[in-house]
């Protein structure tokens, strides 16, 4: 005998609720509790039901938008990404919806009914996420599998998350920024960090620690200094350069909007670079080159990513929700380049 396929009031019932709050948890999740809508997605995925229309509206591509969340719009590095992602979704006919997560909080149990923006994009054909200190959370928020959007991570990703992403080796980028100072001379070598709390702080911090270890080098525990890829947080660290007794002699900035930064509060301190600190930064920005000194920097190949992001998320879309569940998908890593200017150079004698 053929088995009944599950229904809307098989999960209203495994729920403990009413088939018309089943029906506004899956429309418009923000509209129903935290605890009630996570009840009705378990019972969805206890009872096995399917929701047909919704798979098959994402696979119709029914709103002809995708969604970029970025973790602060005013980042220039963001930029070139974005423009990148937005000409291959334009060449397919898609608009593209850009969110700035910042307001909303990172990193703190943000889910889709605290989050205006995850709400909304249950309604795009899919996703591309920059932030990687969204919660796992606020992305299952917006449904179980079979109708949650497809979803890519771009530079940044979460380690909770098993999605595809697009991201470039920061070990291997750190380490080479710290070999090059080591090649010039340098053994006393700082870092400015990012947020503690992301994932690119920690795998570049750990790349220069191990050039470090491989010339027999350490970095003395108060030349570790504390950022947050602003300006602010540069010249704080230059403030901090300034007030130690015993200084590097080169410091690797994770990213080019704390080295200018950095280099800036120094200049205005009369201090020279890199005649008495050499500076290295991370990104490549369009300002790092016409910066005075011009900046050596990590060149990220930023309108790839966008790109690459994008085709990748167009290739997940065409897939089925099954399809999908069933494959996390790849995880593509592109180049970086050493880009030496006028930044670098030996030690000060003496």
């Amino acid at each position: 005998m053929k088995t009944k396929a599950p229904s809307i009031r098989d999960v209203a019932a495994a729920a403990g609720v009413s088939t018309a709050t089943v029906s506004r948890a899956l429309s418009s999740p923000d509209k129903v509790s935290a605890p009630t809508r996570d009840a009705v997605f378990r019972a969805i995925e206890q009872t096995g039901y399917r929701l047909n229309i919704a798979a098959r509206n994402l696979r119709k591509r029914e709103t002809g938008a995708v969604a970029v969340l970025v973790p602060n719009l005013a980042n220039p590095f963001f930029s070139a990404i974005l423009s990148g992602i937005a000409a291959v979704m334009s060449e397919a006919g898609y608009n593209v919806l850009v969110t700035d997560t910042t307001p909303f909080g990172r990193g703190d149990g943000v889910t889709g009914h605290q989050f205006p923006a995850f709400a909304n994009a249950r309604h795009v054909d899919g996703l591309i996420v920059l932030d990687g200190l969204l919660p796992a959370e606020a992305l299952d928020s917006l449904g179980p599998p079979q109708i949650r959007p497809p979803t890519v991570y771009a530079c940044e990703w979460s380690e909770l998350v098993d999605r595809p992403r697009v991201t470039i080796d920061n070990v291997a980028a750190g380490q080479g920024a710290v070999e090059h100072l080591v090649a010039l001379g340098h053994s006393k070598i700082g870092h400015l960090c990012g947020p503690p709390e992301n994932v690119l702080t920690r795998e570049r911090l750990k790349g220069a620690q191990a050039a470090l270890a491989a010339a027999g080098l350490a970095m003395a525990p108060g030349w570790v200094y504390p950022g947050d890829f602003s300006l602010e947080s540069g010249a704080r660290a230059a403030d901090a350069w300034c007030a130690a007794p015993d200084r590097p002699t080169a410091v690797f900035c994770a990213s080019d909007v704390m080295a200018i930064g950095f280099i800036g509060a120094l200049m205005r301190r009369g201090v020279k670079v890199p005649a008495e600190v050499s500076v290295i930064g991370f990104d490549d920005l369009d300002m790092a080159s016409h910066f005075v000194p011009a900046l050596t920097t990590v060149r990220q190949p930023r309108p790839e990513i966008g790109q690459s992001a994008a085709r990748l998320l167009l290739e997940r879309m065409d897939l089925s929700p099954a399809t999908r569940a069933a494959s996390p998908g790849p995880r593509l890593v592109l180049p970086t380049e050493l880009v030496v200017r006028e930044t670098t150079a030996p030690p000060p004698v003496g």
